[in-house]
């Protein structure tokens, strides 16, 4: 089965030292404006998901939501969570390490859209 995201070797790496730091992790990518588009990372119950999220998946044991919204733009695309030298939003956990996650993406090919829509929508948030 495909995944609707992903995270590369070297992001998996930093969020696994940032998991020693914080604990649990979790990930909301929303359709915001300037940091508001990154992949924000929380330490799990610091940031509260609503029914206008949806589970897109779980990457390195940590939850994946994206707004609803923002869903319905990218949803025959598969997201690539990879992480850059720089300073993203404050609000990111990666913030103070120098780095940032980023947003990679790719077109579904049509087999994978057929097999990600036999299985059904993603769950939403409660």
């Amino acid at each position: 089965m495909v995944d609707r995201v992903e995270i590369t070797e070297k992001a998996a790496e930093v969020l696994a030292r940032l998991k020693v730091q914080h604990g649990a992790l979790m990930f909301h990518q929303s359709g915001g404006c300037c940091d508001g588009s990154s992949p924000m990372c929380y330490p799990v119950g610091d940031f509260r998901v609503g029914p206008q999220d949806v589970l897109l998946g779980e990457i390195a044991g940590c939850a994946f939501y994206i707004g609803a919204a923002q869903f319905e733009y990218w949803k025959h695309t598969q997201l690539i969570i990879d992480v850059v030298p720089g300073r993203g939003s404050g609000f990111s956990a990666e913030a103070p390490e120098g780095v940032r996650f980023l947003t990679r993406s790719r077109v579904f090919t049509d087999d994978e859209v057929a097999e990600l829509e036999a299985g059904g929508p993603p769950a939403r948030a409660a």
